[in-house]
């Protein structure tokens, strides 16, 4: 990763490339010692570019950011066309990868054509997972009502 904290990839639209954006990432962000975030982070960018190959079917790109207190993930791609939450049953074999990053993150959203000239070049979809303090998900506390 360099210097200012920012590291980014382009990738095709074919199936290996979420696996190789999860590895390229997890491995910039352990160079940097973020070892505590990195399977976190690895799992959010792979969700994301799964969903670039398999929705936007455009070249996407991989950015992170690592911020102060957080890392910023971010896809771009070339479709304008905006993710979906979507709910199936639980059987379903997809369907789940948003709510997944919305549970892993302490924020996401959508940047619609990012670079703001009105050509509609696409989309960028990005997710902050926090570096310390509590989870996104409900804390834990010993003795609290329902708790072991």
């Amino acid at each position: 990763m360099n210097p200012a904290g920012a590291e980014a990839w382009a990738f095709p639209p074919e199936p290996s490339s979420s696996r190789k954006a999860r590895r390229r990432v997890s491995s910039a962000l352990e160079a940097r010692h973020l070892e505590a975030v990195s399977v976190t982070v690895a799992q959010v960018v792979s969700e994301l570019a799964t969903n670039a190959v398999l929705h936007a079917r455009t070249p996407f790109e991989v950015r992170v950011h690592v911020l102060d207190g957080y890392v910023r993930i971010e896809v771009h791609d070339r479709t304008g066309r905006r993710p979906v939450r979507r709910y199936f049953s639980d059987q379903a074999t997809s369907g789940r990868g948003l709510r997944l990053v919305e549970e892993l993150c302490h924020a996401w959203g959508v940047d619609p054509d990012p670079d703001g000239d009105g050509d509609g070049d696409g989309k960028t979809v990005w997710a902050e997972v926090a570096l310390a303090g509590p989870s996104p998900a409900e804390p834990f506390e010993i003795g609290a009502a329902g708790a072991p």
